[in-house]
């Protein structure tokens, strides 16, 4: 904005006995840029009254003109007469010096030259021309821009632009951190920049961090090196709460020339020092794209730069932008449900509501654990009591009825551990009424509490005989082994002859195999978190976990013999240990033999073969005509090029209703990288148009390798169509369960759309069934009860996107009626706010506002930056579906599976909308 300042009566009278001075009136022209253009200098009529001396006019918000001195520094609210004669003059000095110039300048020019300068002239004249209106465009843009700056749109720069994350931002202890770093980084008293980043806590982002010094140091001397004091005023300044100052700093990084515009090329180099500090490699190499976007944005004049004002319109607007896959509205939270939160409740009613949410979220696991418990109590004092009668108890004594009463539990706790592990028949289970008592989701579980129960067995069993029973009953005297012992023999048998014998032995032997079984099953050898040196780095990893498990099948047949060969029991119908095992036996050796033929049954043909960034491999088959299955479902898959015994379990990512089947594979262990290896050195590059970063098909050249393929098999995701709101949350490769339900969910939206395209509208739209759903109404009110499905992904890569580009188009390109909302959110980037992404999410919003693509994810849903607010999310959730049955599903890791348990807890406590927490195992 220009405006004309002038002095009107220019100085302020003076003391009628002060001698009268010359004065002039000085026009000055205030350009946008706030640089002062010098229009004219004349002579000025000295008055003796009091005049106000206008430097500059702003239009405020409300329509009044106010001094624009007043909102800038305050030394210049007030000058003194001297000063203003001594700027007057120096200012008509200058203004007769260039008329002089000038002047001379133009006696220069031929007369014979005239033509061509009237013709000049002209031309220029139209170039001012144009420049004027576009910049009176931008002159007028930028009141409205000032006029829009609302509070709540100040109040939402306050929370962006923030160098320093929220964290590390708190005041006096950041501060004395820095302090520390500098003291250890800082030679000869000074800290060099390239140390800068390890300083402020940004060495994770040091290209970024060294911008921002240079960016501050230009405001003073340009030095390699500063003080503790300049690192002072610098952290000052980074960490200032004051939006403006923050917006300055950003626009000075960007503006390394230093001339109070930013083209598009500095825009680019900071597009790309913002994609290199959230390592997202494709923003980077389209920089030059988005950089002309940014521009074709703010300079719709051409005049090829932007300024200030407009960098902060932009980060100030850009919300306006993001009204794609937005968050559920604060607006319909339900009143009820907070004022029921802050109600006070005394501490006696407290813990009795926890625990009546406890057992009402855990009474299926209750039930079980407590008769398995009951169980076992009763086994052991029942053989407790039996041998505490006999008359070997008079010599070995406790240690005998302890050792004979463990031996019971352990029969039947290695019945019921093969159980868990019967995958068909758990499936088949789940699809009936036993369901609704027994929590078939916990098999694994219940799997390892049992293993538990069996190594306290063992310790008390294995235990007592060794350390006591034998040790007693050679020490007894030979008369009393006469009267109470003969079942030992007519000879009194020694220590070691006890451990040599068949009940010895088999015992020992068992001890060690499932010793061996049980630590390579547990967390820190299964999951490869010891190193171990070479050649015992073999111990750990999956593959040493599921081949040391099949050692079950010489512990039983040893299990076996040794129920055989017991003491003090000579009847073939006392000894019980088959009589356990028989049913459980046979039903898993059943199944292992039906996996066997199925897998030959099940005769597949690869399709396509693709490796997505982040080794991921996406196998895409033929689908048998008797495989069956339901979305969130898993199946077992061999590759003899591999191994030709292992099978390993991945869940199903096409839909039910697809003719085909897809899984995606991560490589995280032994089996998993040799997969990987095997298909890409039959993968090639894929041709333009076609996804992966290796591919193959039907049409490549070499011959794909075999696949077998066993199942379905059931898992908690498959029950969804219970619920009527579904949270599902994956992180990274713990999408796959989900994919195949929301392209299920996709099909019946679809499908849903169809029918009320056929039917007349005087019909209610929910009593219509398809025509081909007419013998089976039931199954079709199950497939349409769920209302709304939430998608949270959360990974840290960039070009984990690509693996499931294509089902998120779609749920985007055919749910006209919002039923899925789908939010991805990328880990890797700093959260919105941060200066270091503050530039992306600008980019972001703008690209999905003019093409309606997401810049990080590729898809049309939007990436939110670092990880979700998830007490936020619940709170939305229960807000909006009151009185909603919401199942959570999660597949991930295990730490924020407690959260999110956790969170369902609470908001079950305090509103009426019911979560129902189911996690997945890996």
């Amino acid at each position: 904005m220009s405006c004309e300042a002038s002095t009107s009566g220019t100085a302020a009278a003076e003391e009628e006995n002060e001698e009268e001075e010359e004065f002039v009136e000085v026009t000055l022209e205030i350009e946008d840029d706030d640089t002062v253009v010098l229009r004219s200098v004349e002579p000025a009529t000295t008055t003796r009254t009091t005049s106000t001396t206008i430097l500059n006019v702003e239009t405020t918000s409300s329509g009044e003109r106010t001094p624009a001195s007043a909102s800038r520094s305050p030394t210049m609210n007030r000058m003194s007469s001297s000063r203003w004669r001594q700027f007057s003059q120096e200012l008509r000095s200058e203004a007769v010096a260039r008329a002089r110039q000038m002047k001379n300048e133009l006696r220069r020019f031929s007369w014979s030259h005239a033509q061509a300068v009237r013709v000049l002239s002209t031309s220029r004249s139209n170039v001012a021309v144009a420049v004027d209106s576009a910049t009176e465009a931008r002159a007028r843009r930028r009141q409205q821009a000032q006029l829009n700056r609302t509070r709540s749109g100040a109040q939402k720069a306050l929370r962006g632009l923030r160098f320093i994350s929220g964290k590390s931002n708190n005041g006096v202890d950041a501060w004395n951190q820095v302090q520390r770093n500098f003291e250890k980084l800082a030679r000869d008293g000074f800290l060099h920049r390239s140390d800068f980043a390890q300083c402020i806590g940004m060495k994770d982002s040091e290209e970024f961090a060294l911008e921002l010094f240079d960016a501050l140091r230009r405001r003073r001397s340009k030095v390699e090196k500063i003080s503790k004091d300049e690192l002072f005023e610098y952290w000052s300044q980074i960490t200032d709460q004051s939006f403006d100052s923050r917006l300055q700093i950003f626009f000075q990084m960007v503006d390394k020339n230093e001339d109070g515009h930013i083209n598009e090329e500095e825009v680019k180099e900071i597009i790309m020092l913002s994609a290199s500090a959230n390592r997202l490699s494709r923003l980077k190499e389209q920089a030059e794209e988005y950089a002309a976007l940014i521009m074709e944005e703010l300079d719709p004049q051409g005049l090829g730069y932007i300024e200030l004002w407009q960098l902060e319109t932009l980060l100030l607007q850009k919300d306006t932008y993001l009204s794609y896959s937005q968050a559920l509205s604060y607006t319909s939270q339900a009143l009820s449900q907070n004022l029921h939160g802050l109600r006070y409740k005394g501490r006696i009613h407290r813990w009795r509501m926890k625990f009546f949410y406890f057992l009402q979220d855990n009474w299926k696991r209750i039930w079980v654990l407590s008769l398995w418990i009951i169980t076992m109590a009763g086994l052991f004092t029942w053989k407790f009591i039996q041998y505490k009668n006999k008359d070997a108890f008079k010599v070995m004594g406790y240690c005998l009825a302890t050792a004979k009463g463990a031996a019971e539990t352990l029969k039947l706790s290695m019945a019921l551990i093969l159980l868990p592990v019967c995958r068909n028949t758990i499936t088949w289970l789940r699809s009936t009424r036993l369901s609704y008592f027994v929590t078939f989701d916990d098999s694994i579980n219940f799997h390892k509490t049992i293993a538990a129960g069996i190594v306290v067995g063992v310790i008390l069993h294995a235990g007592d005989h060794l350390s006591c029973d034998f040790v007693r009953l050679e020490r007894s005297s030979p008369a009393m082994y006469y009267n109470n012992l003969r079942d030992f023999g007519e000879t009194k048998p020694s220590y070691w002859s006890l451990v040599r014998g068949y009940e010895g032995v088999t015992g020992i032997l068992m001890v060690i195999l499932m010793a061996v079984a049980f630590t390579l099953a547990t967390k820190w050898f299964r999951r490869s978190l010891i190193k171990l040196p070479k050649p015992f780095d073999r111990l750990s990893g999956f593959n040493a976990f599921w081949y040391s498990h099949h050692l079950f099948v010489i512990v039983y047949i040893l299990l076996i013999i040794h129920g055989e060969k017991l003491y003090m029991v000579n009847k073939w119908y006392e000894k019980t240990t088959w009589m356990y095992l028989a049913v459980p036996v046979l039903l898993y050796a059943g199944e292992r033999t039906l996996r066997f033929f199925r897998s030959g049954l099940y005769t597949v043909r690869l399709l396509k073969v693709a490796i997505y960034p982040g080794n991921v491999l996406t196998l895409k088959m033929s689908k048998p005509a008797q495989f069956h299955y339901k979305s969130g479902q898993y199946m077992f898959v061999q590759c003899p090029a591999v191994s030709p015994f292992e099978w390993h379990p991945f869940s199903i990512t096409s839909a039910p209703g697809d003719d085909y089947l897809s899984i995606h594979i991560r490589q995280l262990g032994d089996w998993t990288t040799e997969l990987r290896k095997v298909f890409s050195e039959v993968c090639e590059a894929p041709v333009a148009g076609k996804s992966g970063l290796l591919r193959a098909d039907e049409t490549t050249r070499r011959s794909l390798p075999k696949l077998l393929i066993d199942g379905p098999y059931g898992a908690p995701a498959q029950d969804y169509r219970k619920y009527d709101v579904l949270l599902l949350v994956g992180l990274g490769i713990g999408a796959t369960p989900f994919i195949s339900i929301l392209k299920d969910l996709l099909n019946n939206v679809v499908k849903r759309e169809e029918q009320q395209d056929q039917v007349p509208d005087l019909y209610p739209v929910e009593n219509i069934d398809p025509p081909q759903s007419n013998k089976n109404p039931a199954k079709q009110k199950k497939m349409l009860k769920t209302r709304n499905a939430y998608f949270y992904w959360v990974t840290r890569e960039q070009g984990s996107f690509d693996w499931f580009k294509g089902v998120m188009n779609e749920v985007t390109e055919f749910d006209h009626r919002g039923v899925i909302e789908m939010h991805n959110y990328l880990t890797s980037v700093y959260e919105e706010g941060d200066a270091r992404s503050a530039l992306i999410t600008m980019v972001q919003a703008l690209n999905h506002a003019k093409n309606g693509v997401d810049i990080v994810s590729g898809t049309k849903v939007r990436t939110h930056f670092a990880r979700p607010n998830w007490k936020k999310v619940f709170s939305r959730l229960a807000s909006k579906h009151a009185n909603a049955r919401i199942g959570v599903f999660y597949c991930g890791m295990p730490a924020l599976a407690t959260e999110l348990s956790k969170l369902c807890n609470e908001c079950n406590q305090r509103g009426t909308t019911k979560f129902e927490f189911h996690k997945e195992h890996f």
